[in-house]
C-alpha cells in the first residue's frame, strides 16, 4: 500500500445501497470516478456499479482500499469484527480515515478488532440518504483532525445533512432519532392513509394526500426557522378540528409513547454493541 495515498481517494467496503447512493452523491458534486473504489463480494453487483459510476469496482476488500485516504466500512454490524481482522495490518500500515456506518459498531470496539489507534468517525446515516435527503449523526475519536472532520462531512454531507455528536454514548440516541426515525413517518403516514379509507376515503386519494401533507408540513420546518411546535399552534384553532384531533392524541398520551419507543431504539442500540462483544 503507498506510503502516501492520494488525499481525494475513497474506497468503501461493501457495495449496497447505502453505499451506492454515496457515490452517486459524491460523483454528482464533481467527485473523479476514479478516486473513488469499492469491494463488492458480488461480481453482478461489482459489475453494476463499475458500468452505472465509473468507479473501480473489486472482490477483495485489500485491493479496493489500496492508497486510499478515507476507507469507509458500508457493511452490516454483524460483519465488522470480520473485516476489521482481514484489514488490520494493510490499514494500520496507511493508517486512512476510517469511517463506520455500521449501527451500534462502537469506536472502542473497532480499535480493539484493528489492534491499533486510528482516526475514526463513527456515523449514523439514515435511509433517504438514498434520495440525498439524509440526516447523519458522526462522532470521533480524538485522532481525527481538522482536515479528516471535513473529509468526513464531504462524503456524508453529499446525501444530506450532517451533524457531530461530541459524546459517543449519544450515537445511540441519533439511531433512535434520525437512523429509526423514518419507520416512524412511514407508520404515522400508513396510519393517517388507513383512517382515513376507513372513514369512506378512496384508497388512492387518501394517500396523495397523505403524502402531500407530510412533505409540505416538513418543509415548513426545514426552510423556515420557527419550531415545530409554534407551527402546530398556528394550524390549531380554538374549539377547531384539530384541537379536536390534538386532544385525542394527547389522552392517548402520545409524546410519551413516542418516548418510549426512541428509549427502547436506543437501548437496543446498546444491546447489539454488547451482543458483538460477546460472539
Amino acid at each position: 500500500m503507498p506510503e502516501h495515498p492520494d488525499s481525494r481517494s475513497i474506497a468503501f467496503v461493501g457495495g449496497g445501497n447505502m453505499a451506492r447512493s454515496l457515490i452517486g452523491a459524491l460523483i454528482r458534486r464533481g467527485a473523479d470516478a476514479s478516486t473513488l473504489s469499492v469491494a463488492e463480494p458480488r461480481a453482478d453487483a461489482r459489475d453494476e456499479l463499475a458500468r452505472e459510476f465509473g468507479v473501480r469496482a473489486f472482490a477483495d476488500n485489500t485491493d479496493a482500499i489500496a492508497g486510499a485516504a478515507c476507507v469507509l466500512l458500508a457493511i452490516k454490524p454483524q460483519m465488522m469484527r470480520a473485516v476489521c481482522a482481514q484489514l488490520a495490518e494493510p490499514l494500520r500500515a496507511a493508517r486512512p480515515l476510517l469511517i463506520s456506518i455500521a449501527a451500534g459498531i462502537r469506536i472502542e470496539q473497532m480499535e480493539r478488532w484493528l489492534g491499533a489507534h486510528l482516526a475514526i468517525v463513527r456515523c449514523m446515516p439514515n435511509t433517504p440518504a438514498l434520495i440525498g435527503a439524509g440526516a447523519t449523526g458522526l462522532c470521533a475519536n480524538a485522532r481525527v483532525g481538522a482536515a479528516q472532520r471535513a473529509l468526513a462531512e464531504r462524503v456524508l454531507g453529499a446525501a444530506g445533512i450532517v451533524r457531530w455528536v461530541e459524546d459517543e454514548a449519544q450515537m445511540d440516541v441519533v439511531t433512535a432519532l434520525s437512523g429509526s426515525g423514518p419507520a416512524y413517518f412511514f407508520l404515522l403516514v400508513e396510519a393517517m392513509e388507513d383512517a382515513a379509507v376507513s372513514l369512506g376515503l378512496a384508497r388512492e386519494a387518501a394517500r396523495a394526500l397523505a403524502v402531500q401533507t407530510c412533505l409540505g408540513a416538513g418543509r415548513m420546518l426545514a426552510e423556515g426557522d420557527e419550531p415545530a411546535a409554534r407551527l402546530r399552534a398556528r394550524v390549531t384553532s380554538p374549539h377547531g378540528t384539530t384541537e379536536a384531533a390534538l386532544r385525542a392524541f394527547a389522552d392517548g398520551g402520545f409524546h410519551a409513547l413516542v418516548a418510549r419507543a426512541m428509549k427502547a431504539a436506543e437501548r437496543r442500540g446498546g444491546e447489539l454493541s454488547a451482543a458483538l462483544d460477546e460472539s
